[in-house]
């Protein structure tokens, strides 16, 4: 719901990204609560593949927050020339998976990964927009419940339907899973180029989220790994349990040796 600047800091003679709520959806508590979220989150994160916060604020009536200016695209504006190399398809799978392991040992589910959400700054990724975050209770004090958090006001669930996993389309409680599940359907999509899901309609995307496998990636990339099919599959199961359990277990096996290259 925001909207991002670019502005100059005269004292540091940088450049930085400023992000406002608009005047439209500032007085709505639940979007000002989000806000506040994001930067209460981003300002618990260090790391080199999370976009960085520098300050936040409300003056003349507008909420604030001033981050550092990433100048490159973002992951769905580099897919759109169709799919990545598989070895730097890799690199910042395993970049991606580093940052999440970071908010995830620090209570933080970011529940809206997708490729708008990372920017590529060359060939180096940093995760951004964490408004739908989930926090862990110490750090949601003082904002609205979870259950606000986590459905508009309209009783809509909250996130990207494309990078869902069955349990955020029901409503359920999510955790590091469920990230897990939309990494594995964003980095289908960084291989094939295309949709882990392709559907046509709504109701036929949450069909094939919630009872259908995702195509091969081999059936438009012959030379896939197939240990690597396996390890993105096991991300997108259906079942929480059935996945990777931790980012961290994932990392490990993005590091292996046996890609072949």
């Amino acid at each position: 719901m925001g909207e991002v600047f670019k502005a100059h800091d005269p004292r540091l003679d940088r450049f930085v990204a400023i992000k406002v709520l608009p005047e439209s959806v500032s007085s709505t508590p639940e979007e000002r609560a989000r806000f506040e979220r994001e930067a209460r989150t981003l300002a618990s994160l260090s790391h080199p593949h999370i976009c960085t916060i520098f300050d936040a604020g409300h003056q003349d009536g507008t909420d604030y927050l001033v981050m550092e200016f990433l100048d490159g695209q973002t992951l769905a504006q580099k897919l759109e020339t169709g799919p990545l190399p598989l070895r730097e398809s890799i690199r910042i799978a395993l970049q991606i998976v580093d940052a999440l392991d970071k908010a995830h040992a620090r209570g933080i589910v970011h529940r809206d990964l997708k490729p708008g959400n990372v920017m590529m700054i060359g060939w180096d990724a940093k995760l951004l927009d964490f408004g739908l975050a989930q926090l862990k209770p110490e750090q949601n004090a003082g904002l609205l419940s979870e259950s606000t958090q986590y459905v508009d006001t309209l009783g809509v669930v909250l996130g990207t339907l494309q990078y869902m996993a069955p349990e955020q389309i029901e409503g359920r409680n999510v955790d590091a899973r469920t990230d897990i599940f939309a990494f594995g359907a964003l980095f289908h999509e960084m291989v094939t180029g295309r949709k882990a899901f392709p559907a046509n309609s709504q109701a036929g995307l949450i069909a094939q989220i919630m009872s259908a496998d995702s195509e091969p990636l081999s059936k438009f990339q012959p030379m896939t790994p197939a240990l690597l099919e396996r390890v993105i599959r096991r991300c997108m199961a259906k079942d929480p349990g059935q996945r990777w359990q931790t980012a961290r277990d994932l990392m490990t096996q993005l590091n292996k040796k046996w890609f072949g290259f």
